[in-house]
């Protein structure tokens, strides 16, 4: 599907929908008129099989108790094997209403209180906020960047770990902020140090189907034929893929029967939901029948950023743009630019724009922003044209 296409059939107006991207920028930007460049869900429509799903089941006019069909779990399953060799078994499979709600539920059954917690930085601003909130000790490995790319620092890990006893690492793959997706050898060396240390890995995986580079997607369940997947929880939604983030529903994928155990006593305990019926409604339609939809959005989000990236490299070089092998999240270092302490003013009172700024996701990303292509070319355009102008100006 043409871009153009995609465009026409999907996009629509989200302004005055109780969209916290268009309406709530007022609380954290100071004004509403800006362009919504920032909270990662997209301005299109769902896959139509998953607005006539969720009709079909609306109709029916009853929400009581379900359970979960095994019609979903073949959906699922289905889409990870045939799209990533990811092979499940259905016994694996939990749910919970989002990443980072699971994350913090882990860290409590994975860790006691104190114990260290390792994140790659800069890396998602939830997964520390989640660490120090349940009063764990947040350690700090900074990822490597080249100029082009970001890569891990092997060493750093290691040794960090070794000094701060470290218990549990938090991986995002592919990464947000910083658009890679870690190649098997890279996934390798660090589960293999995270099993060497003794090391438990959740791997934060809700942007794999996001990938518009060469580096093919691996889970970590699935590196070196499975060899570390009791050592791994893994996580991912239809969330991101599929621009369903307010159902509120993500997987929890343990393969490990002891860990398992450890989690549904846990969860058992606080008696938190076990899934949402219209979320599962949904997903279950979009991975039977969302993969044009899908693959129409990655044209659509390597367009904006090939768009992005070379802009920036013919009328503002100093601009550096970080490569984007997965996300939808551009990842632009301004430093050379606009000096880091300027940067919300000159990028919310001239650019007009609204992005996230790059503190947020750790001390090594001060002076960068992050920006959201699940967009129309058009803001994308109004956002780079602001920009350059701004910067003339």
């Amino acid at each position: 599907m043409k871009v153009a296409d995609f465009v026409e059939r999907y996009a629509v107006n989200r302004k005055n929908t109780d969209s916290i991207k268009w309406d709530a920028m007022e609380s954290g930007f100071g004004s509403n008129d800006l362009v919504p460049m920032w909270i990662a869900d997209a301005e299109f429509k769902v896959p139509e099989a998953v607005t006539n799903a969720l009709k079909k089941r609306i109709e029916h006019g009853v929400y009581g108790y379900s359970l979960t069909p095994s019609s979903y779990y073949d959906a699922y399953c289905k889409w990870q094997e045939e799209r990533y060799g990811t092979e499940l078994s259905q016994e694996w499979i939990r749910f919970g209403s989002g990443v980072v709600q699971s994350i913090s539920t882990l860290v409590n059954v994975l860790t006691l209180p104190e114990d260290a917690v390792m994140v790659l930085e800069p890396v998602y601003h939830p997964f520390m906020h989640v660490i120090e909130e349940n009063d764990r000790r947040l350690v700090v490995s900074n990822l490597i960047n080249d100029g082009k790319q970001y890569k891990m620092d092997f060493d750093d890990i290691r040794e960090k770990i070794q000094t701060n006893q470290v218990k549990l690492l938090l991986n995002c793959s592919p990464h947000n902020p910083v658009g890679r997706v870690w190649s098997n050898e890279e996934l390798e060396q660090l589960l293999e140090i995270c099993r060497e240390e003794k090391v438990l890995v959740i791997s934060d995986e809700i942007h794999h189907d996001l990938v518009i580079g060469n580096n093919k997607f691996v889970s970590a369940i699935s590196v070196n034929d499975g060899l570390y997947r009791d050592n791994v929880v893994m996580l991912d939604a239809a969330s991101k893929t599929f621009n369903l983030a307010a159902l509120q529903c993500s997987h929890v994928v343990i393969a490990n029967p002891q860990i398992r155990a450890r989690y549904d006593r846990f969860v058992n305990k606080l008696h938190l939901p076990a899934g949402n019926l219209l979320a599962q409604v949904a997903a279950q339609a979009a991975y039977q029948e969302g993969g044009d939809w899908l693959d129409g959005l990655l044209g659509l989000i390597k367009y904006n950023f090939n768009y992005l990236k070379n802009e920036f490299a013919i009328k503002a070089p100093d601009i550096e743009v970080t490569d984007l092998e997965g996300t939808y999240l551009a990842w632009v270092d301004m430093r050379k630019v606009v000096e880091p302490s300027k940067l919300r003013n000159f990028m919310e009172k001239k650019v007009k724009v609204a992005v996230n700024y790059g503190e947020i996701f750790g001390e090594a990303g001060l002076g960068f922003i992050r920006l959201n292509l699940a967009t129309t070319p058009e803001n994308v355009e109004r956002t780079v044209v602001a920009l350059l102008e701004a910067l003339e100006n």
